[in-house]
């Protein structure tokens, strides 16, 4: 189901001309990253649910962590760059075309990407210091850091200096990003003396806002907060929430209520009627 969500998005956007905006580019990036984030995870979880257990080397274990860090760092800057589209957007639309141009676009994407792609690098490259004494199993669904580390019979606190180091500014700096860029559609939302225009306004951040929400608050309850202060379980819940349900419900918050969405779909339906008619006698 998240696949198939995702790919839908992903195709939708590339597909309608209604679509091509920097906005739906961006979520067009959010469902691909979703995408992949998801699949790397499914492909270890369900073994471990049919069989009760699933084998991965220790090499493919800190593989599968490579791939899971690259789609969730990317996130993070996404969600991040999508807040100040929808700033530009609200707060200085007579310049939106000139600072959202397409060349701009994807230029930063590409940027997201490349950080990404290092940060995971130099997270992977850390982990690889360290020595792995015995073959326990990993009480998680998947080869998360903090499950890693458990296993490791070295000592692990400069690793987790510097993965900290590394990883806190690609949280943190967009938290504060979306936070100002909010604070300053809420200002410019208040100004608006219509409440149709308001409602219009609050209406194309309010799926953004709903996502951001979810996927920062799982994301600080697993990494931010003490790991002493939560059971074992709820730290495997809240790892299959942020891996598998939030790609499941991205697609649903951003297109449930969106006109734009609904009504490129009903135009590829209507186009597919006419190119495939189908025969009824």
């Amino acid at each position: 189901m998240t696949v198939w969500e995702n790919v839908f998005i992903i195709v939708l956007v590339s597909s309608s001309r209604n679509l091509q905006s920097p906005m739906y580019f961006f979520l067009q990036q959010l469902s691909l990253c979703d995408l992949l984030g998801s699949s790397n995870i499914v492909t270890s979880l369900l073994p471990t649910v049919i069989n009760g257990e699933a084998t991965l080397s220790l090499v493919g274990c800190i593989a599968q962590y490579s791939f899971f860090c690259v789609p969730e760092v990317f996130e993070c800057l996404l969600l991040a760059v999508m807040s100040y589209d929808r700033y530009v957007a609200i707060c200085i639309p007579l310049s939106y075309t000139s600072i959202m141009s397409d060349r701009v676009c994807v230029k930063i994407m590409l940027m997201l990407w490349a950080i990404a792609f290092s940060i995971s690098v130099i997270a992977v490259n850390s982990i690889g210091t360290l020595q792995f004494c015995d073959q326990n199993p990993i009480n998680h669904f998947f080869c998360d850091l903090s499950p890693l580390l458990k296993r490791s019979c070295s000592d692990t606190f400069f690793v987790q200096l510097e993965v900290m180091i590394v990883t806190i500014p690609v949280v943190i700096s967009p938290f504060i990003l979306i936070t100002v860029s909010y604070m300053c559609i809420a200002h410019a939302i208040l100004k608006i003396v219509s409440n149709t225009g308001r409602q219009k306004a609050f209406s194309t951040c309010s799926s953004h806002l709903a996502v951001v929400s979810i996927f920062y608050g799982t994301l600080i309850a697993i990494y931010v907060v003490p790991p002493r202060n939560q059971s074992q379980t709820l730290s495997k819940v809240l790892s299959l929430l942020l891996t598998i349900m939030i790609p499941l419900i991205n697609p649903m918050i951003y297109s449930l209520r969106n006109k734009d969405i609904n009504g490129a779909l009903k135009g590829n339906i209507y186009l597919y009627f006419r190119i495939f008619p189908t025969s009824y006698t």
